[in-house]
């Protein structure tokens, strides 16, 4: 499995700010994940196909991704953070495919990032 180099994270109080960069030169879609101790990794963005952002309910109006085809970077901008938010967060990307995919099905993504932790503070 190809493993996606992952920056960014850190400690954060509520409300504040925070980015986190994933390294990935070409790719079908790719998406930004959570996961906490104890639950299920839940998809939080994704760039789909075609370039289309798309978030889930629970961090819409607050988190936005983005690419840098220059620099074959993708950037989840994380604002308005709350300490629900405080999760291990993950990049992921579908490297090929032919048909269509989304990038928010953890199950389908065939390259990971490392994982860079996330703690908001009340």
């Amino acid at each position: 499995q190809v493993q996606l180099a992952q920056s960014g994270g850190g400690s954060v109080q509520a409300g504040g700010s925070l980015r986190l960069s994933c390294v990935v030169p070409r790719y079908y879609c790719m998406g930004w994940f959570r996961q906490v101790p104890g639950k299920e990794r839940e998809g939080v963005a994704a760039i789909e196909s075609g370039g289309i952002p798309v978030y889930a309910d629970s961090v819409k109006d607050r988190f936005s991704t983005s690419r840098d085809d220059t620099q074959g970077t993708v950037y989840l901008q994380m604002n308005d953070l709350r300490p629900e938010d405080t999760a291990t967060y993950y990049c992921a990307a579908i490297m090929t495919s032919f048909t269509w995919v989304s990038c928010l099905q953890k199950n389908k993504m065939d390259a990971w990032g490392q994982g860079t932790l996330v703690t908001v503070t009340s």
